[in-house]
């Protein structure tokens, strides 16, 4: 993972996406570093209403591997799904997309 911030658009809501390996990745806000190397990610997600037909933004909450304890509360990350590392820790962050102010 390299040092540099990358600077992406802010979009707001997304649905996974898929990275060259093939693994899933979402970006989101960090709520929490309190851990040790571990953060918690707020990911939103658009899903379509099967009744109404209108889109409702849904929201989870993941936990991510952070190595060098890096991250800090409000930047925005990019995570990738990687194998389990704990009970509840299976995504792995990928990189920093934008500092918190």
């Amino acid at each position: 993972m390299s040092d540099e911030v990358i600077s992406v658009e802010s979009s707001g809501v997304n649905k996974p996406l898929r990275a060259k390996s093939g693994k899933k990745e979402f970006v989101g806000i960090v709520k929490s570093d309190k851990m040790d190397k571990t953060i918690v990610v707020s990911v939103e997600t658009k899903a379509l209403h099967p009744l109404y037909k209108k889109y409702v933004v849904r929201s989870k909450r993941l936990k991510a591997h952070d190595e060098k304890n890096e991250v800090k509360v409000g930047d925005r990350v990019r995570v990738v799904e990687c194998r389990p590392i704990s009970k509840e820790k299976c995504w792995r962050l990928d990189a920093i997309l934008e500092r918190a102010k």
